[in-house]
């Protein structure tokens, strides 16, 4: 063998051993957040990394929880809003910034770029105002408004640098057929945009499904709460108890679904991140 055969080797090997370190980093917390949802409570602070018996306790203890089950609920109907919402909105801000020429169209695009650049807590004091003033307090519409203004932005900025790739023929075509701006939207141009509306959905509703500091600070009792507040407040027998077990399984329960949803929309994902990158 070679010197070019061995540094060839050399790089494959480090490339493998690369992904692997970045699996390993990726996936373990999960995978022992999982072990430690279903040990039982005298085998929680014991380290070990294999599983010699299966609980499900904690799940059954979490899911008695009325609390905790108003909570997924809450979470579930609030993030459908968002992503709702959020691809309604674009697609017809995506069209307007897209297809149709006015003055000032870049700039629009660079104060939506840059508004999704301000963190949440430098805005949190201003939206709690406009929430309470709105009557929106401890209510579901409140945290749907929040999420809706954080998300709009990167998902008019991805539909839109997708909207403009889109063939100009097919628009003309339309036209020429009679078709309104809106029968153009939805019979042309939403059937080819499918890949940017998965990434974006998907992204949306992530974010307002993982979302912790609005949920926390716009809501008051625990019927309005949503998941990742509701485990925050998981609490034990006694003020100085963490019931890390039943932490673990909420933890686990929520988030198994997202990753349900990203293996089934991957190949999407790629494909809308992508839109207009290259130009063909």
């Amino acid at each position: 063998m070679n010197q070019y055969q061995l540094t060839k080797l050399a790089k494959r090997v480090g490339f493998y051993a690369l992904i692997a370190v970045v699996m390993v980093y990726a996936i373990f917390p999960f995978y022992y957040a999982v072990i430690t949802s279903l040990k039982p409570s005298s085998e929680l602070f014991r380290v070990d990394f294999w599983l010699s018996t299966v609980d499900f306790g904690n799940y059954v203890h979490i899911f008695t929880q009325k609390s905790f089950v108003r909570a997924i609920i809450n979470s579930i109907v609030i993030s459908l809003s968002v992503v709702f919402i959020a691809l309604l909105l674009g697609i017809t801000a995506s069209y307007a910034l897209g297809r149709v020429r006015f003055r000032g169209r870049t700039t629009v695009m660079l104060v939506i770029l840059g508004v999704s650049m301000f963190p949440q807590v430098a805005v949190l004091s201003g939206l709690f105002e406009v929430i309470r003033g709105l009557g929106l307090y401890n209510n579901p519409a409140g945290l749907i408004l929040s999420y809706t203004i954080f998300t709009l932005p990167f998902t008019v900025w991805v539909l839109t640098t997708f909207m403009k790739q889109l063939p100009l023929e097919l628009e003309e075509a339309a036209i020429m057929d009679g078709a309104t701006p809106w029968v153009t939207i939805t019979k042309v141009f939403l059937p080819l945009m499918w890949p940017a509306m998965a990434t974006t959905g998907l992204l949306a509703f992530i974010a307002a499904w993982n979302e912790f500091l609005f949920a926390l600070t716009f809501t008051l009792t625990d019927d309005q709460r949503t998941v990742p507040v509701a485990i925050a407040l998981i609490s034990g027998g006694s003020q100085h108890e963490l019931p890390w077990g039943p932490i673990m399984a909420a933890s686990v329960t929520v988030t198994v679904p997202l990753v349900i949803l990203v293996m089934i929309f991957q190949k999407r994902i790629v494909s809308g991140l992508t839109a207009g990158a290259v130009k063909g």
